[in-house]
C-alpha cells in the first residue's frame, strides 16, 4: 500500500530512549524487546506505543480491525497486531487518513494511535527487519524474530540506573534514626509490603499505648557501627518493657537505669571469665557495640508493661533480614545463641562459615543449667583472633 510521496524510514528508537507509552513522533519507529512498532505520517499526531503482549500472532495483511478496542488514552484505538493500513473506526478513509502499525515479533501487543488530521504514509518494513533478527524458538517450537541482544555497556547502564532507582525508592521509605552503614544493604526490605504495614502497625500503637523504645531509639543498633564491621552477634528477644529500659540494645538499658537480672548475671560471669572485669556500675552496653558487637532483638518495639506485644507483626521477619545478610556477606562472626528462642533464630546460619556459641538464656530460671561457666566471653576473643580480627575489650563499658 502507498500514498502520495515514499517516506524515508528514519532510524529506530531505543526503549530507553522512548518508553513504552510515550508519545512517539513522526517518522520514528521503536524497538522492543520482542518486535518492531513503527508509525510514518505526514504531519499532526503523534503514535503512542502500549507493550506487546505474549502469545500468539497476528495476521500480515492489511485487514479491517473487527471493532474500536479502547485505550488508555481518550480518543485513541487500540490497533492489534499486525494490522496494516487499518482505518481509524468512526471515520471514513478520506476524512481521517490511514493508521499503519506493525509489530515484527511471534505474539499479540496492541499500537495505540491518536487520530491523524492528515494522510498517513505507511511502509512495510517487516522485509528490512526481518534480515538483521535472529530467529528464537518459542515455547511452541516455532521461530520467531528477536531483538539484537544489548551491549555490555547497555546491559550495565541499565543496571546501574535499576539500582539508583531501587536505592531512591528504598530512602523514601527508610524508618528515622536507621544508620547510614546499614540502610544501603537492608534497603530492600524498606519497600516490601510487611515492612510498609508494620512501619503502620507501629505507628498506630505510638498513638494508643506507650511504646518502647522511642522512635529515635529503635534502631540504635545500627548507629554504633557499619554493618561490615560486625564481629560478634548477641540475640535477643523482647525489648525490655519498662519504663527508660530499652534503647536498642539487647540486655541493655539506659543509664542510670539499674541491670535488669539477666544482665546481672551476665556481668557475673563476665566476672569469672575475663581477667579483671567488673561490675560497671551501669546497664549500658554501648561500649560494645561501638566494638562490633550487634546487640539485636528479634523484635525490636513492645508495649509499657506488656512483653511480647510486638510479637509476630513483621519485625521477626525484618530481623531474619539481617541475619541472613551477615551470615550470606561476612566470614568469621561469632554468633552467642543463649536460650532456645535464639538458637531456632539462628538455626540457619553456615557453621563452615562462621562460629556459633550456644547455652541456656541467662535469666535467673535458667542461668544454673549451664550460663555460668558457659567462658564464652573468652571464647569469642580466641576465635576472632583466630580468625585475625581484633578481640572485644568487654571491659569497655
Amino acid at each position: 500500500m502507498r500514498n502520495e510521496g515514499e517516506a524515508k524510514v528514519p532510524s529506530a528508537l531505543s526503549v530507553a530512549e522512548r518508553p513504552i507509552g510515550r508519545a512517539l513522533p513522526w517518522g520514528k519507529h521503536a524497538l522492543f524487546p520482542r518486535g518492531v512498532a513503527t508509525c510514518l505520517r505526514g504531519a499532526g499526531s503523534s503514535c503512542h506505543l502500549a507493550p506487546p503482549r505474549l502469545g500468539g500472532g497476528g495476521p500480515k495483511r492489511p485487514l479491517l480491525p473487527p471493532g474500536p478496542e479502547r485505550s488508555g488514552h481518550s480518543g485513541s484505538p487500540a490497533v492489534p497486531l499486525g494490522w496494516l493500513g487499518a482505518a481509524l473506526p468512526g471515520s471514513p478513509r478520506s476524512a481521517m487518513g490511514l493508521a499503519c502499525t506493525l509489530f515484527l515479533r511471534a505474539g499479540p501487543g496492541r499500537c495505540v494511535l491518536r487520530p491523524p488530521s492528515s494522510r498517513l504514509l505507511c511502509r512495510d518494513l517487516q522485509a528490512n527487519f526481518a534480515k538483521k533478527l535472529k530467529p528464537v524458538e518459542d515455547e511452541s517450537g516455532k521461530a520467531s524474530p528477536r531483538s539484537p541482544a544489548l551491549s555490555p555497556e547497555q546491559q550495565e547502564r541499565i543496571r546501574r540506573n535499576k539500582e539508583a532507582a531501587l536505592q531512591r525508592l528504598a530512602s523514601r521509605s527508610v524508618p528515622a534514626g536507621f544508620g547510614e552503614g546499614w540502610r544501603w544493604q537492608l534497603a530492600g526490605e524498606f519497600t516490601k509490603p510487611y515492612f510498609s504495614q508494620l512501619m503502620a502497625f507501629v505507628a498506630d500503637e505510638r498513638k494508643r499505648h506507650t511504646i518502647y523504645p522511642p522512635p529515635q531509639q529503635v534502631f540504635t543498633w545500627t548507629q554504633m557501627c557499619d554493618i561490615r564491621d560486625v564481629k560478634v552477634v548477641i540475640l535477643g528477644q523482647d525489648p525490655y518493657h519498662g519504663p527508660s529500659q530499652a534503647h536498642g540494645l539487647c540486655f541493655s538499658v539506659q543509664r542510670p537505669v539499674p541491670p535488669p537480672p539477666s544482665l546481672e548475671n551476665i556481668y557475673k560471669e563476665l566476672s569469672a571469665d575475663i581477667e579483671d572485669f567488673t561490675h560497671p556500675g551501669h546497664g549500658d552496653l554501648t561500649g560494645w557495640a561501638k566494638q562490633g558487637v550487634l546487640l539485636l532483638n528479634a523484635v525490636l518495639t513492645v508495649r509499657a508493661h506488656q512483653a511480647n506485644s510486638h510479637k509476630e507483626k513483621g519485625w521477626e521477619q525484618f530481623t531474619d533480614a539481617v541475619v541472613s545478610w551477615l551470615n550470606n556477606n561476612l566470614d568469621g562472626l561469632v554468633f552467642m545463641l543463649w536460650g532456645a528462642y535464639a538458637q531456632k533464630k539462628g538455626s540457619s546460619i553456615d557453621r563452615k562459615r562462621h562460629h556459633i556459641l550456644q547455652t541456656v538464656h541467662p535469666s535467673p530460671l535458667s542461668v544454673h543449667r549451664g550460663f555460668f561457666g558457659c567462658r564464652h566471653f573468652s571464647k569469642t576473643n580466641e576465635l576472632l583472633k583466630k580468625s585475625g580480627k581484633k578481640p572485644i575489650d568487654w571491659r569497655e563499658l
